[in-house]
């Protein structure tokens, strides 16, 4: 598929590709939809194989912000940046250049942290846009936002048992964590502290001695994950890992962690339900994350208001479970639909004529 039928297809209203060859600056912008308001999404960095798979990458990112912001009922639209680059290499002048590209969006898109980007980082990218959110709370920013993703996640999960088990206390329950990143470290330190059993794999060492330090029990083959009898699957890492081959060989009754786009394909989502495996939508559970940057987005952050409104998630995913058992569809289609129709009401609603004068 050409990029401009896949843009038209997807409804995606704008692609940057941005360039600055004396910083080593290669990125893109994507922006799907800004019905809600302006465009809400992470900065991503990093080193794709090509460039065909860096543009896939940011398109499917941008799609799934517009659901994500839609279903968390924020009111901002979906976006997406990528800067091409291993994460070891970015310097301030590419940040700063990238920060400059960003500006002249007039506030279309406004970025944040990602995979391979910290609030360092962010520090940079705001000397030359004020587009950014995410910044230290020394600067008067919300901070790392991994703490309310995960604590959302947390609350997400408790919905899903309530649904499969009966009861909302995770006490017992054994959860595998596929990846172990900042979020993972969050969700855990409350699941440690609830009694659940944890079983962790990363690629990373460093990742895998923080879930020692919390007493998690290690699955060094990482493939080996997809096999561990568990209560709860936690794709943590990068997307599409749920497939048709890794689904066969689950053997849990939830699905809920905090990657972005955990199915290769939505037809995964119906698969799950076939098995019998709850999915909890990854852009309804991961949502706290966002909630908390619109907090700061809004000036005068609050924590405590922030993570009152992040602990709605729990009410939001049972929306989707209950939506989806009314409607006879997967927690997949359901999440959509109701993303779907947010949007579509908005776009729907008849504006007043103003005369302008200038």
């Amino acid at each position: 598929m050409g990029i401009f039928q896949k843009i038209i297809q997807d409804e995606y209203e704008q692609l940057l590709f941005c360039a600055d060859p004396s910083s080593g600056l290669s990125a893109l912008v994507a922006i799907h939809d800004t019905s809600l308001g302006p465009a809400l999404g992470g900065c991503r960095i990093w080193p794709h194989k090509t460039e065909k798979d860096a543009l896939e990458d940011v398109l499917r990112l941008a799609k799934a912000m517009t659901y994500k912001n839609a279903a968390a009922g924020l009111n901002f639209g979906g976006g997406k940046a990528l800067i091409w680059a291993n994460s070891t290499r970015k310097n301030e002048g590419m940040l700063r250049s990238f920060g400059r590209y960003i500006d002249s969006l007039s506030g279309r898109y406004i970025t944040t942290e990602d995979v391979g980007s910290s609030q360092e980082d962010m520090v940079s990218i705001r000397q030359t846009t004020r587009y950014v959110v995410g910044l230290p709370t020394s600067l008067g920013g919300s901070g790392d936002p991994s703490k309310a993703t995960g604590f959302g996640i947390w609350k997400g999960m408790k919905a899903c048992v309530q649904k499969s088990f009966g009861t909302q206390s995770l006490e017992g329950m054994r959860i595998a964590f596929q990846g172990f990143g900042k979020v993972a470290n969050y969700l855990a330190e409350y699941l440690v502290e609830e009694k659940a059993k944890l079983y962790v794999t990363d690629v990373n060492k460093d990742a895998l001695s923080r879930a020692e330090i919390l007493g998690c029990s290690i699955v060094e083959n990482p493939e080996a994950i997809y096999d561990i009898p568990c209560e709860i699957f936690s794709p943590c890492a990068l997307g599409g890992t749920l497939n048709p081959a890794s689904i066969s060989r689950l053997q849990c009754k939830v699905v809920a962690g905090c990657a972005n786009n955990q199915l290769l394909d939505d037809s995964d989502g119906e698969l799950l339900e076939e098995r019998g495996i709850l999915y909890a939508p990854d852009y309804v559970i991961n949502a706290g994350g966002v909630i908390n940057l619109s907090f700061e987005f809004q000036g005068q952050y609050s924590e405590i208001n922030a993570f009152q409104r992040v602990e709605k998630i729990f009410d939001s995913v049972t929306n989707v479970i209950t939506t989806a058992s009314t409607e006879n569809i997967s927690t997949n289609r359901a999440a959509a639909r109701i993303a779907e129709a947010r949007i579509l009401s908005v776009k729907n609603s008849k504006s007043i004529f103003q005369w302008n004068h200038s």
